[in-house]
């Protein structure tokens, strides 16, 4: 058990943590083991760029595994795999991961990979994600991974922005009517890339159209340099790698999550501070200790996958379950309660949109009963807000609670949840509950001043963030500081508005920006609205996240057609459709397209997103004075209406 949950007031333990960042932190980071065990915890040398155990040194991978093998645990069970989409299912002990992943660090060093380089990894959820992520932090190099749903465009942005010599992937990843091609994917995004790959290699998967041969040869005559391996070929021949010590402060991993320009912001995370915080999440918030089990359905390309499917439960001695499927059509809306009895399951983190998509196909949840779930005792949520009526719908079905908690990419692990490992609190329909250690979180009015409680504003988190959190953008720390730090003196914006009742409960309401969430993944509005611009027909446009009952929000498309412009308009919207896909991706989800007449600005030229936004979800709205036409709003009105009801 982590020494800091042996409080009982959770309150209590929150404000040491704020009052005594020192003391709290040191305590919790003793849990590890240090090669060179820290004497300060925060360094606020170069505020407001805080670094965390600025003098400590150690290796995550060896926290993750070697450590529980040298206590005597080798032969627990560390991981989980589960392929509901191949039928195929595997368990590694903490043993056998620690020699799958000391052989795959081996094989990356032979490549020439050394710590602070950076390996790109393009993997479906197999288990070779998690043992190339690990493998990456054994040997102190800092691992990219990019969602396999996003096209070869976007991996491109994420090549020239990290720079990595190398990147793994596979044959493809498959869903559950299809089967997704990666290798035509990469090839193509290491031709389109300014930064030169020097190695790609490729885990084998049957049935791929494409194989490793033919991709190599497609980048053959625009991108010589590159050498194309076998995964199991160059595993097979390489000698296991120790771990090797770093700094606290080392970079483990880059993680790319949309920015309102349309240009990815690389989220930096270092190997100390991520497993001293990890380590207090698994007992504190999800009651998941040494052998006790984890199923975390995300997915290895967002920062939910990073935290609570690899590298928390490993820290914590756990099993992690992980998942390749859906949580329905795979065969059908029981997938979880299947896995839940399977595998003995405690808790279970899944998205608002996984809880829908069960309730759309079971609506009275019937497949609950086929299964014995008494092995479950939580289900968390995060990902985007989860709505009363599903909360109360699934907590009924499993009769156990329904833990909401709120985070983020830059975060990387909850800043407002339910403490259930320390102590249970009342849940509140539509609240995260409480601020978690390390996290001072304030509402703001627009200059910067605390509001009272309940009342609507900026949710902001006083300085320093705790340990675990992003210390920059990869290589921007202007960037950071502009997109996070400038908006208010001394705060990290979390771009989310919301209140804070009398009891201290966090209410997160919304986005203050543009960028939406869609099932769970941040997307930038301004990003489709680039890729939409690129249509000849298409003078401007405005992209919106519509609230959606299923997926939290969708993306809408407003479009002003070119003076002249002559284009059937469903022509037209398959063209967008495809064009979106093609250049983002499938994961933006983009089908709604409205042709109108103008769009609403301010003087300035600003399009009033947020008005269209609150017109198309019924909400209450106020024209802004600034506003340039207020005809052109109520031309818009009867659109802007259709599309709420549009699916």
């Amino acid at each position: 058990m982590n020494a800091s949950t042996s409080h009982t007031d959770y309150r209590q333990l929150h404000q040491r943590s704020i009052t005594d960042r020192e003391g709290f932190w040191l305590e919790t980071a003793a849990e590890l083991d240090w090669d060179s065990s820290p004497t300060a915890a925060v360094d606020a040398s170069n505020a407001p760029l805080y670094r965390w155990f600025p003098d400590g040194q150690l290796n995550l991978c060896h926290n993750a595994l070697d450590r529980h093998i040298a206590a005597g645990r080798g032969d627990c069970t560390a991981l989980i795999y589960d392929s509901a989409v191949t039928e195929g299912s595997r368990s590694y002990t903490y043993a056998e991961l620690r020699d799958e992943v000391a052989t795959a660090a081996g094989a990356l060093a032979g490549l020439g990979v050394s710590p602070g380089d950076r390996v790109l990894l393009y993997l479906p959820m197999i288990p070779q994600a998690v043992i190339a992520m690990l493998a990456c932090a054994r040997l102190g190099a800092v691992h990219s991974v990019v969602f396999g749903g996003f096209a070869a465009k976007e991996i491109a942005a994420r090549i020239d922005d990290a720079a990595p010599d190398t990147v793994i992937t596979a044959t493809g990843g498959i869903e559950p009517t299809r089967r997704i091609e990666y290798l035509p994917k990469v090839a193509e995004a290491v031709q389109l890339a300014q930064h030169g790959v020097r190695d790609v290699v490729v885990v084998d998967r049957e049935g791929f159209e494409t194989s490793l041969d033919s991709a190599a040869a497609t980048t053959s005559a625009t991108s010589p340099a590159v050498q194309w391996h076998d995964w199991h070929q160059l595993t097979t021949q390489a000698e296991p790698a120790d771990p090797v010590t770093v700094d606290a402060t080392h970079p483990l991993y880059i993680l790319y999550t949309s920015g309102t320009t349309g240009k990815p912001k690389g989220v930096v995370r270092d190997q100390g501070g991520t497993a001293a915080a990890l380590q207090w999440t698994m007992p504190s918030i999800f009651d998941v200790g040494p052998d006790e089990v984890i199923l975390c359905a995300s997915d290895v390309g967002w920062v939910v996958g990073h935290s609570y499917i690899v590298y928390a439960p490993l820290l914590a001695g756990a099993t992690s379950v992980l998942y390749e499927g859906k949580p329905v059509g795979t065969p059908d809306a029981g997938a979880f309660w299947r896995m839940v009895e399977q595998h003995k399951i405690k808790s279970l983190f899944t998205a608002p949109t996984a809880l829908r998509a069960i309730r759309k196909a079971d609506p009275e949840a019937s497949l609950v009963a086929d299964y014995d779930i008494s092995s479950l005792q939580y289900l968390f949520s995060a990902g985007e807000r989860l709505d009363p009526e599903t909360q109360r719908w699934i907590g009924q079905a499993l009769d156990v609670p329904v833990i909401d908690n709120w985070w983020q990419t830059e975060t990387g692990w909850p800043i407002a949840a339910n403490p259930v490992g320390i102590q249970q609190l009342p849940v509140k329909e539509g609240s995260a509950t409480l601020p978690m250690v390390g996290y001072e979180v304030e509402v703001l009015d627009p200059m910067g001043e605390p509001l009272p409680a309940g009342q609507e504003g900026n949710i902001a988190i006083k300085l320093p963030l705790p340990p675990g959190t992003l210390h920059s953008l990869w290589g921007d720390d202007d960037r950071y500081v502009d997109a996070y730090l400038s908006a208010f003196e001394g705060y990290y914006t979390t771009g989310d508005s919301g209140y804070i009742d009398q009891d201290g409960y966090i209410y997160v309401m919304g986005r203050t920006d543009d960028v939406i969430n869609v099932s769970g993944h941040r997307l930038s509005t301004g990003e489709i609205e680039a890729a939409v611009a690129e249509h000849p027909a298409v003078a401007e446009c405005a992209v919106i996240g519509l609230a959606d009952e299923l997926k939290g929000q969708r993306p809408a498309g407003f479009l002003v057609l070119k003076s002249g412009a002559e284009i059937d308009h469903q022509r037209l919207r398959e063209e967008l459709v495809a064009h979106v896909r093609a250049t983002i991706g499938p994961v933006a989800d983009f089908k709604e397209v409205s042709v109108v007449e103008a769009l609403p600005k301010t003087r300035s030229g600003k399009i009033l997103r947020k008005t269209m936004r609150q017109i198309a979800d019924g909400q209450d709205y106020t024209v802004p004075s600034t506003i340039e036409d207020p005809a052109v709003i109520d031309a818009l009105l009867p659109v802007l209406r259709g599309s709420a009801g549009a699916k």
